[in-house]
């Protein structure tokens, strides 16, 4: 028995442990349950990349030339408006060539002449012809050709990926049109990257595209471009490996996701990188300061962009809702050099982490007796769980999900305590029942009758109404037992209950009073009626017959005597009393009969 109770507790588990997870894959592929389950996956990846700033370094070859607020003045100053004329760019890229930077890279637009300025115009397209580690930006949109004619690009800009369809066909990178730089630049570098960024629904930068594809060819992003050119790496050689990995070299991988694009290991807030103001830069460049040039830029990797809000070039990211847009390239330029990108575990693997979390905490649930105890160690195992989640980021670069394990494990905590708690309930109730039952006859025991006897008493007592007694002896069931073996003696009394069950109501209570006598509770009856109910029994067991041990037939007959509340007694035991008289007096007088008066 004890056995078969544990395979039913198993399975009860199981089902609970299906359910649930059937549960779950149901509702995930309901678009406002994934988004929700996605938005807060997002928020608990933030705030692990918050936790573990403070033990990152970002790559100190990296500089950035800032648009703040006072160079924003500076040049609305100095030129009445901006942005700043073409010919000042030209003089801070000729300025910055003396301190021999690696790369000078612009996070800004140089889309079309300025016929105003020409001279200008003439003047940046020398002095990025003359320096070709010079970097410019282009970007990518999907304005409407009637807006703007989708212009074809140089050959030299784009190249092919092998393996490249998941940038090709994804909607974050697959574009129609393109704001491109003016001719005569084109004309005199290929040094062309596209700066485009993409923003999660809830308006923050996770995520960054290396990559992009437009009017059949791929297009490099700006900082891609500038890291394959830093690790000396050939187009020809790009390709998108099994794992989704975008491949520059040996040592240097991009994990994409399915959608294209890279997850951003991000090094701290705003200002992490060394950031010199435009307008010390350019004051530096007017006094020939070649020494300060040279101690702020010699060697290093610059970047030139807005800081200013007004300039609208500030990005939300996890790490900071004020970050310069400028500075999200150069935190992807780190990330190349280090290979220090995230991974994002698959939905699978998110699934098969909340099934062997599931299959633990029910297991302890299962086998713990003490339910805050149980509960305790469940609510360890999800910490400890988090904690693993957060180290996985920080010294594996590993994403692991977090809301399908949590919420998985929740409902199943939920889901297995109810079910142990009506488990439990199941085995009270069949303990009790084997408490107050006789084993023999399955009738209500000696305890449990007088129990009941105390408690229709009390409630006739306190309420007023009635209830009757009535108590049965089989005749002669000593001799019976002589005659016929105790196992047919068994076999009759057996049947004599069975018998008495069939013709009482359900809310009677028929009990085994001792040996062969039996006792019926009947609630809320009057005497008149319980005479009637015992003769109905008297007849039924006259006219059976009984089948014995030996599977031959015989007949028994019973002895009645039955009382009533409040008119044979006022307490448990004078209606015991009153109706045991009863009981004696049908012996007395031959047996075989009903009496209900002494």
């Amino acid at each position: 028995m004890n056995k078969k109770k544990k395979i039913f507790d198993f399975l009860v588990y199981v089902l609970i442990f299906v359910f649930v997870f059937g549960f779950i894959i149901y509702t995930g592929r309901h678009s406002a349950f994934g988004k929700f389950v996605s938005g807060v996956e997002n928020k608990a990846f933030d705030t692990r990349q918050n936790l573990i700033l403070s033990r990152k370094q970002n790559n100190d070859k990296i500089v950035i030339i800032a648009v703040d607020d006072p160079s924003y003045e500076y040049i609305t100053e100095n030129f009445g408006t901006w942005p700043a004329p073409r010919s000042f760019w030209a003089k801070l890229i000729n300025g910055l060539e003396v301190a021999n930077p690696k790369f000078i890279a612009f996070d800004l637009l140089f889309a079309k002449r300025l016929e105003t300025q020409d001279k200008g115009d003439l003047e940046l397209i020398e002095a990025v012809k003359n320096n070709k580690n010079v970097y410019l930006s282009m970007n990518f949109d999907n304005y409407p050709s009637q807006i703007r004619k989708p212009p074809v690009l140089p050959e030299n800009l784009g190249f092919d990926i092998k393996n490249g369809g998941i940038i090709k066909n994804s909607p974050y990178l697959h574009f129609k049109n393109c704001r491109n730089a003016m001719d005569e630049l084109l004309e005199v570098t290929s040094n062309f990257g596209f700066i485009n960024v993409t923003r999660d629904e809830d308006g923050i930068i996770r995520y960054f595209a290396p990559m992009f594809y437009y009017n059949g060819a791929f297009y490099p992003n700006l900082t891609t471009m500038i890291a394959m050119k830093y690790l000396n790496i050939s187009p020809e050689h790009l390709h998108v490996d099994k794992m989704n990995r975008l491949v520059l070299d040996k040592d240097h991988k991009i994990p994409l996701n399915p959608d294209g694009r890279a997850i951003i290991n991000w090094y701290g807030k705003e200002g992490t990188f060394e950031h010199v103001s435009l307008w010390e830069v350019d004051n530096a460049i007017n006094r020939s300061d070649i020494e300060y040039l040279k101690q702020k830029f010699e060697g290093k990797i610059i970047y030139i962009g807005t800081t200013v809000t007004a300039l609208s070039d500030v990005k939300s990211t996890p790490v900071s809702f004020m970050y310069p847009g400028v500075e999200t390239h150069a935190t992807f330029l780190n990330n190349i050099l280090d290979n220090n990108f995230i991974t994002h575990l698959s939905f699978k693997a998110d699934m098969f982490i909340s099934i062997v979390i599931c299959i633990f905490i029910g297991y302890l649930i299962l086998r713990l007796e003490s339910i805050p105890f149980s509960i305790l160690c469940c609510a360890a195992i999800i910490a400890f769980y988090l904690v693993f989640a957060l180290f996985a980021m920080e010294f594996f670069n590993l994403w692991l999900g977090v809301v399908l394990p949590v919420f998985s494990a929740t409902l199943i905590i939920i889901a297995a305590y109810i079910a142990k708690y009506l488990l439990k309930s199941r085995d009270y109730e069949h303990t009790y029942k084997l408490a107050v039952t006789d084993g023999l006859t399955e009738l209500y025991n000696h305890r449990y009758f007088q129990e009941q006897m105390i408690l229709n008493v009390q409630n006739v007592c306190r309420y007023g109404g009635v209830f009757s007694l009535i108590l049965i002896d089989i005749d002669f069931f000593k001799n019976f037992n002589d005659a016929h073996g105790h196992q047919s003696g068994d076999a009759v009394l057996r049947q004599v209950a069975q018998t008495i069950k069939r013709n009482i109501r359900t809310s009677d209570i028929a009990c085994r009073y001792g040996g062969e006598e039996m006792s019926i509770i009947l609630t809320n009856t009057k005497k008149e009626d319980a005479i009637t109910t015992a003769k109905k029994i008297w007849s039924a067991i006259r006219e059976k017959k009984f089948e014995l041990a030996d599977g031959t037939r015989t007949n028994v007959t019973i002895s009645v005597g039955v009382a009533g509340m409040p008119d044979d007694g006022k307490t448990p035991q004078e209606i015991i009393e009153y109706a045991d008289k009863c009981l004696y007096k049908a012996k007395q007088n031959g047996r075989n009969r009903v009496e209900s008066k002494v």
